[in-house]
């Protein structure tokens, strides 16, 4: 047989509104929390170096190739680590001439030029035969905002130098056969 339900004698009261508003407060800091630590767990893994400074060259002639670092938002390269090579050696790479850089007060280095975003320079080569491929090596060292550097960093790109008078290779595509000459 069922029992009837029994009573206190008393109404049952809602919850004051200040319970309610700590309830909220508490949820609401709760997410705000949240939306913190996962920002800051998402600017600790930095980029591996070589997508924080992107590297690639192409031949705009037969004496000359453009190299290009595509430089990650937060990051950026020091000027004066700055080394290019070029194979075979006989290609007679001259001495390049960089961009000035915007002058920072570095932690690590003291006061130096940094690039930050591109940087494009031109590397004229002297002993070099038309259609010839050399491989272009760039040495550089770069940080990240995060306070995170990075050790010294090799990075190759094989280019075909055109023949006399063809147009400039494209950025990371190799130059294409003239069917119709």
């Amino acid at each position: 047989m069922p029992c009837p339900d029994t009573s206190t004698g008393s109404p049952q009261r809602p919850l004051p509104i200040r319970a309610d508003r700590r309830w909220l407060l508490l949820h609401a800091l709760g997410a705000i929390a949240l939306t913190l630590a996962a920002a800051t767990s998402a600017q600790v893994s930095p980029l591996a170096p070589e997508k924080a400074f992107r590297f690639s060259a192409r031949a705009l002639n037969p004496h000359t190739v453009e190299v290009r670092f595509n430089i990650a938002d937060g990051y950026y390269l020091y000027r004066d680590k700055l080394r290019f090579t070029v194979e075979p050696a006989a290609s007679g790479l001259a001495v390049p001439s960089l961009p000035n850089g915007k002058v920072k007060e570095d932690q690590f280095f003291g006061r130096v030029e940094t690039y930050r975003g591109n940087l494009i320079v031109s590397l004229q080569l002297d002993g070099t035969v038309p259609g010839q491929k050399v491989v272009v090596q760039a040495e550089s060292q770069g940080c990240a905002d995060l306070g995170i550097c990075y050790p010294p960093n090799i990075q190759r790109v094989t280019v075909a130098l055109p023949a006399a008078g063809s147009a400039p290779t494209r950025l990371d595509e190799p130059p294409r056969k003239q069917w119709f000459q």
